[in-house]
């Protein structure tokens, strides 16, 4: 049985999309393998998006009281 390996964390798609970004901007890279980077990056690009969605949506869910216990929901703010 052919099971996929489990995805990446978050931290470590990062640092492959990093490394990927440095490898392409070197400029050393066939076509080909320039194209294959980039593929492998947008896919990496879309697990950090969805995994960043995710937290904030846990964030936005979870309000502490004076305490420091769950008491509630309320929504993000960044600023």
């Amino acid at each position: 049985m052919d099971t996929a390996p489990p995805p990446p964390s978050f931290e470590a798609a990062l640092k492959r999309l990093e490394d990927i970004v440095r490898q392409l901007e070197s400029g050393e890279l066939s076509l080909d393998a320039s194209i294959s980077l980039y593929e492998e990056g947008q896919s990496l690009k879309s697990l950090c998006e969805a995994r960043l969605a995710d937290a904030r949506m846990r964030i936005d869910q979870i309000q502490q009281s004076a305490a420091g216990t769950a008491a509630g929901t309320r929504a993000f703010d960044a600023q």
